[in-house]
């Protein structure tokens, strides 16, 4: 063949990342025929397959293993090039995509958004709600506000500022069951807790509150959820006192207990970071989460 389309490498790429055409289409953001098409296309014009299907996977085949790091070579240098081209533009017009937590982007950005509209009201924010990281270097955030520090050299981050979580319970299950006034009170009550919940538990053991897995019979990777159903009487929660403070109805537990920390990192790509707009937003994002006080 004489030219290779980049859509049909970014494809084939994805598909093997997921194995299967629906979860690259969703990643992709296309549609299951369109993507199904650009792997055939691709496959046509190799004269190979490029996959196999074993149960309900796809899994390369020898030739699509051979090509694979070629496709993902390529993948990465077009993304170099348009990381390159958007961190040139100095136009504050255009989408500026920001990744963050669901609990954060239901509960703290409306109000970071309010601030980045009266500044720049010609940009258009795009808000990515996920507990799941997104890939600044594939451009699937312009922006993220991150628990975690980056490990990438090519992103930029800025520790902002931090939170506090601590367990809250809401004044209906309080009435029905009583105020726990210890940590071993805590312990002997059931609890909703974050997925993977094998994880969470062991921060908080580490934190020095020895609670076991089985205690939680409410699970969800869903802070949104979980703490719905905390508002709703269901039982016991940490909670984000930035967050819940703001709730009616909400109460905090054990408040001579040290909340504990979650730092606040603000990452971006040095390419975009050169871009008037993503810029704008950058700054008036560091600027709001460093006033809100930590504790």
């Amino acid at each position: 063949m004489d030219q290779l389309d980049w859509n049909q490498a970014r494809a084939f790429c994805t598909t093997a990342e997921t194995g299967s055409l629906s979860g690259a289409a969703r990643k992709l953001g296309l549609t299951q025929p369109t993507l199904s098409r650009q792997v055939a296309a691709l496959e046509a014009a190799f004269g190979v397959t490029l996959f196999e299907r074993i149960g309900k996977k796809l899994a390369l085949t020898d030739a699509g293993l051979g090509l694979l790091e070629h496709a993902r070579a390529m993948v990465a240098a077009a993304d170099a090039m348009t990381l390159a081209a958007a961190g040139k533009s100095q136009d504050v017009t255009g989408r500026v995509t920001i990744s963050a937590t669901d609990a954060v982007s239901a509960y703290l950005l409306p109000g970071l958004v309010a601030r980045i509209r009266e500044k720049a009201p010609q940009i258009t924010l795009v808000i990515v709600a996920s507990d799941s990281i997104s890939d600044l270097r594939r451009r699937e955030a312009d922006i993220a506000i991150r628990h975690v520090r980056p490990t990438e050299p090519e992103l930029i981050a800025r520790l902002v500022g931090g939170m506090t979580a601590h367990f809250y319970a809401a004044e209906s299950w309080l009435a029905r069951n009583g105020t726990p006034r210890t940590v071993a009170d805590i312990c002997q009550v059931e609890l909703l807790g974050f997925e993977p919940v094998g994880q969470f538990v062991e921060h908080l053991n580490e934190a020095g509150i020895p609670i076991s897995a089985d205690q939680f019979r409410i699970v969800s990777g869903n802070s949104v959820v979980l703490w719905e159903m905390v508002r709703r009487g269901l039982g016991i929660c940490m909670m984000l006192k930035e967050i819940a403070q703001d709730m009616p109805g909400v109460v905090r537990l054990l408040p001579d207990l040290p909340g504990t920390p979650v730092p606040v990192w603000l990452v971006s790509h040095r390419e975009l970071r050169t871009s008037r707009r993503v810029r704008i937003v950058y700054e008036t994002l560091a600027e709001e989460l460093s006033r809100r006080p930590v504790g």
